[in-house]
């Protein structure tokens, strides 16, 4: 069974910075697409970061090129999110998402689309004070 568990999140002014760990077992680590979303209250679940754990690749959303940093270590089956320059409209719930696509697992972290990962985990609160 695919386990996701989200750990960083909290309170933040608005320049600072977040970590978010994402803890993943029952599955292949090194063969999978494992991604960041987010929502905000009344918004649409949206990709922030992906990456595809076989070869590197990683997608951004243009609101957090520059700012977000995503990794992975695929010797503690962990994905992290580093959050830098945080403002207001980051603040949202941050879900760690992954599917496994094979070797179409760089196309779907470079597009990083909530549509294309079907292992959710329970979300993490951040939120940017101004």
């Amino acid at each position: 069974e695919v386990q996701l568990v989200e750990s960083g999140g909290g309170l933040v002014q608005a320049g600072g910075s977040l970590r978010l760990s994402c803890a993943t077992s029952g599955f292949t680590f090194d063969d999978y697409a494992i991604g960041w979303f987010r929502q905000a209250p009344g918004k649409e679940r949206e990709g922030v970061a992906c990456i595809s754990t076989s070869d590197g690749t990683t997608g951004y959303a243009d609101s957090v090129k520059d700012r977000f940093t995503i990794s992975s270590d695929n010797a503690k089956n962990t994905v992290y999110l580093q959050m830098d320059s945080l403002i207001p409209e980051d603040t949202a719930v941050y879900y760690c998402a992954a599917d496994y696509h094979y070797s179409d697992s760089p196309t779907i972290a470079r597009t990083c689309l909530p549509i294309d990962f079907r292992s959710w985990g329970q979300g993490t609160q951040v939120t940017v004070s101004p």
